[in-house]
Formats: C-alpha cells, structure tokens, sequence
C-alpha cells in the first residue's frame, strides 16, 4: 500500500474530532467545555485546510511555516492552562509533521515566553530529558519498531487506552498499548490517530475499529 501523500494526510487530519473527551482523558486530563473543544478542532481543521490548499498551490516550505506561525499567534494562550496549552502546542506540531516544518522553536515560546525557552534549551543541553524506559512494537506493514518513551512512571496509575497511532516510516496504522504506571510520556516515530478507553473498548473490538479507519480513510 503506498503512503499517504500530505494532502491525504491533511484530509484525514480533518476528519478527526481532535479534542474529543477521549481525546482529553488519554492525556489524563478532564474534558475541557464542549464549546472549546468544538471551537478548537474547528480552528485547527481550517489551519489544515489552508495548509493543503497552499500544498495544491505549490507554495514553499517557508510559506507553510508562516501560515503554521500565523495560525499559533491567533492563539491567545491566556484562556487556556497549562495541560490545556500543551495540548495545543502538541497538535500544531501534528501538523507541522505532516508538512514537514520545524517550529519547535516557535512553539517553545509560546508555551513557555523567550526566557525560559532559552534556558530550557540551555538545560537539556547540559541535562537531556531522562527516558527512564522505551517501549518497541513492531509496525505491522514495515516491521520498524514503533517507539515510546516512557518519561515518568508511577505505581498504580491504570492502563486506560488503546492508541490508534501511523507509522512515520510507512503511514501504516497500528495498535498499541503502553501498559499500566506511566505518569509520562513522549511518543517517538509515529502520529497518534485516536485513543480509544479501555472501558468501552476490548482488543477485538479496537483492532475493529482500526479496521474501520484504514477503510474509511483510504
């Protein structure tokens, strides 16, 4: 099966309700209002429309940055708290992946302010982020190892989702699960796709709806 082209990309990117309460309680936290998150997938669907409407026109990389970069300046980071914000930042990453752009930087600054980004950089410089373990789950098309960081871990906390995640090296979708007492963590070479409770959701009925979305989103 060939790899999506960014434009499908950005199509799938669209049909995602991106801040769903599932969306929120894989991250461990309590759904925001339904106005804002229906406000924020909607900012973020029109972001990824301009995007690949720039993409068909053949614009460049830079102006592709711009429009990433104007989009985050729209955000006014004073209505939101802290896990809140990084959600935000972590999508517009999303995208800036699937575009292939670099604005780590500008979303540093955002998130943090010029100040503590520079002495952030300084300290990872000096103090790497400790990745206490890295989880592997071979993707079933290409065989690459599916990488997770575990950053944080904390006996008790439950093992609450399973991921819908694409592979970066194929596009291929997979599923994962990063089992029970992780606090934090960093995904390594693949997007989340969706995040599906363990509540409602046995293995079967998961792989059914990974099923379903290769299907729907060819």
């Amino acid at each position: 099966m060939p790899s999506p082209s960014v434009s499908e990309q950005l199509a799938q990117f669209q049909e995602r309700d991106l801040f769903s309460a599932a969306a929120w309680r894989a991250r461990g936290l309590n759904p925001s209002s339904n106005e804002m998150s229906q406000a924020l997938t909607a900012f973020f669907h029109d972001c990824a429309k301009e995007l690949e409407k720039a993409g068909r026109a053949g614009q460049s990389s830079r102006q592709m940055k711009t429009i990433l970069t104007s989009a985050l300046s729209q955000v006014n980071k004073i209505r939101f708290d802290t896990e809140e914000r990084e959600f935000i930042v972590d999508t517009f990453q999303e995208l800036a992946t699937i575009v292939g752009i670099d604005i780590r930087t500008q979303l540093s600054r955002w998130l943090y302010g010029y100040v503590l980004t520079t002495l952030l950089a300084v300290t990872r410089f000096l103090r790497p982020e400790r990745i206490v373990e890295v989880l592997r789950q071979p993707c079933t098309q290409c065989g690459t190892p599916l990488e997770t960081q575990i950053l944080q871990k904390r006996a008790g906390i439950p093992d609450m989702h399973w991921h819908i995640v694409r592979c970066n090296q194929c596009k291929e979708l997979n599923l994962i699960s990063v089992g029970p007492d992780v606090a934090s963590l960093r995904f390594g070479n693949y997007q989340q796709v969706e995040s599906l409770s363990k509540e409602d959701y046995t293995h079967e009925q998961a792989l059914a709806r990974l099923e379903q979305i290769k299907h729907f989103r060819k």
